[in-house]
């Protein structure tokens, strides 16, 4: 390998990792709440149904922030753009903490989740920019590693934290480390010109394309057969599995080595093969969350299975963000945007269906038949998509790097 070469590289790793301490930074706000849930309705003196409204304002705040900022910001500069987004974060995040009621803070946590999916549009749009073709999906995941890092360790520290100095100081901690995000892309990522015919006309026109509301139609009912799962894994443990309510942090840790472990492996299969990957994947999500029903009953098949939902669930994410960069030519910011408003979206498609089968009286192992109709429904829908690949030039879905409409970075070949 020439010097120039490994300087450049050198420069492309910098660069992915500012953007995967940024998606450190977004996971660990996102999750750890929960965990403190208890300690702010507490200290607010608010019922606990109240105290989730806080979470669903951040989640409705990702589903509004993702399509208008990524649209908004359609003429900056992709360095730019990732930087203002992170310091909006930032203050949102801080502005948390000094929340003065449940009003106030309900207003700051919506404020927090607007960049949270044009952030990872964006910088999967760079990471991907600054690799060879071959690897653009190993870039991807590198940046949402930083994500599933967060549920291993970000989440639990935060909410370690939270319970010894006050919930609030949660949201300190996510603060700096927004701000060390912040600092990491202005000196790490390359400047990037915006293209010369970008515009707010230009990101919306990747609505108008079926692939693109395919991909995302693909994770919020594929992806949403993990959320039903998921979203009641605390109870299924203790009542199903027979596991001490001590042990779940334990528990929720192996769920989070999963999720490493499947990023890493799903940015690999879809460098390879994006929409093969994607079958594949959803194929064993359907299988997974199948035996997660049966096996869930026995303490050692509950743990393997845990291990595996998340490594299925976090495995399908790589994919997914590239086959929407490849089938959004000049408007990737926007659709790369619109997969975390999707997942949000399957957050909800998922807890809400899990939560009605448990409220029929089918029990804390049906949210796990669920998952696998919904992954199943996902699959279908993905194979479709695939079908009209194969059947014409009604939309051609190529890798972004084989088109003439991009901009190339020559930045770190200098």
């Amino acid at each position: 390998m020439s010097s120039s070469t490994a300087l450049a590289a050198r420069r492309a790793s910098l660069a992915v990792f500012a953007l995967a301490v940024g998606g450190f930074a977004i996971g660990t706000t996102e999750f750890a709440i929960m965990g403190l849930l208890q300690e702010m309705v507490n200290d607010l003196g608010i019922s606990v149904p109240a105290g989730g409204h806080v979470i669903s304002a951040y989640a409705l705040g990702v589903v509004v922030g993702a399509p208008v900022l990524a649209a908004l910001g359609a003429r900056l500069p992709h360095k730019t753009l990732a930087v203002g987004l992170m310091a909006l974060f930032t203050v949102g995040n801080l502005s948390s903490f000094f929340a003065p009621d449940y009003n106030w803070l309900l207003v700051t946590r919506f404020l927090s989740g607007l960049p949270h999916g044009a952030f990872f549009g964006v910088a999967a749009v760079i990471a991907a920019s600054l690799v060879a073709p071959t690897r653009r999906a190993r870039a991807i995941s590198m940046v949402m590693l930083g994500l599933s890092i967060a549920n291993v360790v970000g989440v639990p520290f935060a909410t370690w934290l939270g319970q010894q100095a006050g919930w609030r100081w949660m949201f300190v901690m996510v603060g700096v480390i927004g701000l060390l995000t912040v600092a990491m892309v202005a000196r790490f990522v390359p400047f990037q010109a915006a293209h010369p015919e970008a515009s707010i006309r230009r990101e919306l026109s990747a609505l108008r394309r079926i692939q693109v509301w395919l991909a995302l139609l693909v994770g919020t009912v594929g992806f949403g057969g993990f959320f039903a799962v998921y979203a009641y894994i605390s109870p299924t443990m203790t009542n199903v599995s027979g596991f001490d309510a001590s042990l779940l942090p334990l528990i929720v840790g192996l769920y989070g080595v999963g999720q490493v472990v499947g990023n890493i492996a799903g940015g690999r299969l879809a460098d390879r093969n994006v929409m093969g990957s994607i079958y594949g994947i959803l194929f064993g999500t359907v299988v997974i969350l199948a035996a997660y029903a049966w096996l869930v009953q026995y303490k050692a098949g509950a743990l393997a299975l845990v291990f595996l939902v998340g490594a299925i669930g976090s495995m399908l994410v790589p994919p997914l963000q590239t086959r929407l960069l490849d089938a959004s030519p000049g408007a990737q910011s926007l659709a790369s945007s619109l997969n975390h408003a999707a997942l949000n979206m399957a957050n909800a498609l998922g807890a809400l269906l899990g939560g009605l089968v448990i409220a029929w009286g089918w029990g804390y192992r049906s949210p796990a038949v669920v998952g696998a109709v919904l992954a199943l429904l996902g699959l279908g829908v993905a194979l479709f998509s695939g079908w009209l690949d194969r059947r014409g030039p009604t939309e051609s879905v190529r890798p972004a790097a084989e088109r003439t409409d991009q901009v190339p970075d020559k930045s770190l070949a200098r």
